[in-house]
């Protein structure tokens, strides 16, 4: 897919990860960039920005990915303004350091938002994509979706389950007209790095910049893959999780020990 004369939706697209992709479409030329966020200021200032590049339209949409109600606003809104939706870029995240013992109310809010904030996009954005017979959905997880995450089971899990979901619907609606990516990077210079030594654990092959995945994902779209790797690395780390699961088991669990101490205390 070449974003080109597309309409986008990017959530999460105020900060991080999310601006740098909404800046980047525009410059690619989409023709509609929408920026959702639970931040009015933050949309605001990339909508501005959005608006100074080329010919592309910029809509800022106030959303919370983890109320249903909001999400169907969001693509009802976008739909209204320009009349579909190519792309939707479920990016919405958040980080809970801890164990099995992390409440329960911190176990719900990370799984409304990493876990439901994609069910709720597709529940939104696919009868339409659907009935015109193409669209495409980049749902953002991580690397720790298909490793592990040192320091976080709520993480982990939920990061897990967002790949997992994006597998289902790449295998369910592939026929159908509908492209599925997954964008898995390790540590990106954002504000959910920014009170970790070099990134913490997921640093280990470096701290990439936003602009820099944002290149990663417009190949990865371009040429149509499941994964988008921002970090190379990723890949072989799979295929050896995959090769013997136990030794890579092993392997996580010396990683474990080294940076225990940076994680005990969050």
């Amino acid at each position: 897919m070449q974003v080109k004369n597309k309409v986008v939706v990017v959530t999460g697209g105020a900060r991080g990860i999310g601006r740098s992709l909404c800046q980047r479409f525009a410059a690619e030329g989409a023709s509609a960039v929408v920026v959702a966020d639970i931040q009015q200021e933050g949309i605001n200032e990339v909508v501005e920005l959005i608006s100074g590049q080329g010919q592309t339209q910029a809509l800022g949409v106030v959303t919370d990915v983890s109320k249903e109600d909001d999400v169907q606003a969001l693509v009802a809104k976008t739909i209204d303004a320009f009349g579909h939706i190519d792309l939707f870029c479920a990016n919405a995240g958040i980080f809970t350091a801890g164990d099995e013992n992390v409440t329960d109310d911190a176990w719900q809010r990370i799984w409304d938002i990493n876990v439901m904030g994609h069910i709720y996009a597709a529940r939104a954005v696919l009868p339409g994509m659907l009935a015109r017979g193409e669209g495409y959905l980049l749902n953002t997880a991580s690397a720790a979706g298909l490793l592990s995450q040192i320091g976080s089971a709520p993480y982990a899990v939920t990061k897990h389950a967002a790949v997992g979901f994006a597998e289902w619907l790449s295998i369910t609606y592939g026929s159908r007209g509908i492209k599925v990516s997954v964008l898995c990077p390790q540590a990106v210079k954002t504000d959910m790095t920014a009170n970790t030594q070099g990134g913490g654990v997921a640093g280990v092959d470096g701290m990439l910049e936003p602009d820099a995945l944002a290149q990663t994902v417009i190949e990865t779209l371009a040429e149509e893959r499941f994964l988008c790797l921002p970090h190379a690395e990723v890949l072989t780390y799979i295929q050896r999780k995959a090769g013997d699961y136990d030794r890579w088991l092993g392997g996580m669990r010396r990683l474990q020990d080294r940076y225990a101490d940076q994680y005990k205390d969050r």
